[in-house]
């Protein structure tokens, strides 16, 4: 079969591979941030504390194998590659591989499924400085999929199987990263994408969820969030998942706290720390029980339901793209276009 493109893409953020690299990689992270030592130190300590690498690099790994077998399974063989932002292969090494290996027709695919700067233009912009080193190659990046069913049904089916486990009382907090206030605010074509794509998802989740639990009616939940950084004077979205923790415990129907790491595809530091630590310790200190629902990374829904979209861009079916109006100037913009 003739496909559309020739080569597939999965950018993802990457994540040190040893205690010697974690310094290099968060100064990567933090490049061009008024980012204080003490602060790089203290997550640093994180990282080295949990064994100095991250579960996101071979999670994100697999998640591009098994998306591979997903398609040779429909009869889409296409070459595929991996490139991070900020470990090793990089975005321009990859391309510069992909290009040398005779293709020059890419579709790539960003590991983020919610709109933002950092997880959806920064990636383009990843991506552009790429094709600076591969002018040959032309680059189709397909942008957040935030409604995808796959991604709703995983997260579903992995949310039912903890309610069911967590009996009743149980109050379901749905996390993702925290942004600064004026980044949430112009994230999207119309701006507030982020939080409005969240607040959608995470409503079906849990309907869906609570279907496949079999409960009379939906668990109690809000969306949180976590893993803030930066100036303490700068106001980032709240409220924060162990502030959440901390009220709810004032409410005597609360017996659980059940935590669905939506924002996340895969596991990192920032799902084993502030949630599996931090979280969990601050459920414990309020008497509460706690329950952190998996990640979706290889999900069988959440394959087919990548497979389904790569496979119509492959097969050509798929509609022409809503851009540029999707990545105008005022679409995520960057913090520094913001200052300007």
């Amino acid at each position: 079969m003739s496909l559309a493109y020739d080569a597939l893409v999965l950018v993802g953020f990457g994540g040190p591979a040893g205690p010697d690299d974690v310094m290099p990689f968060l100064r990567r992270v933090t490049a061009g941030r008024p980012v204080p030592q003490d602060r790089l130190d203290e997550v640093a300590a994180r990282y080295l504390e949990l064994g100095g690498s991250s579960p996101i690099v071979a999670q994100t790994e697999a998640l591009l194998a098994a998306l591979v077998e997903r398609l040779a399974a429909r009869g889409l063989e296409v070459p595929a590659y991996l490139g991070h932002r900020n470990s090793s292969p990089t975005v321009p090494d990859t391309l510069a591989r992909v290009a040398a290996d005779g293709h020059t027709r890419v579709l790539a695919l960003a590991s983020s499924a919610f709109p933002s700067y950092s997880g959806c233009r920064q990636y383009r912009e990843n991506l552009g400085a790429g094709l600076a080193a591969a002018p040959g190659l032309a680059v189709r990046a397909l942008g957040p999929f935030p409604e995808l069913p796959g991604l709703i049904d995983a997260a579903a089916d992995l949310l039912a199987s903890a309610l069911r486990s967590a009996g009743p009382g149980a109050t379901v907090l749905v996390t993702a990263h925290s942004l600064p206030l004026a980044s949430a605010a112009t994230s999207g074509p119309n701006g507030g994408g982020y939080v409005a794509a969240l607040e959608h998802a995470a409503a079906a989740v849990v309907a869906r969820a609570t279907a496949l639990a079999g409960m009379p009616r939906p668990p109690a939940w809000r969306l949180v969030f976590q893993s803030r950084s930066g100036s303490p004077h700068v106001p980032w979205l709240e409220p924060d998942v162990c502030d959440a923790i901390r009220e709810i415990a004032s409410d005597a129907t609360t017996q659980t706290i059940v935590v669905v790491p939506l924002g996340f595809l895969t596991d990192h530091t920032e799902v084993l720390w502030d949630l599996d630590r931090e979280a969990s310790e601050a459920a414990a200190a309020a008497g509460l029980g706690f329950v952190r629902v998996p990640t979706i990374g290889t999900h069988p829904a959440f394959l087919d339901g990548l497979a389904d979209l790569l496979a119509a861009h492959l097969e050509g079916r798929a509609p022409a793209p809503a851009q540029p109006a999707f990545c105008s100037d005022r679409c995520c913009p960057s913090p520094a276009q913001m200052e300007g």
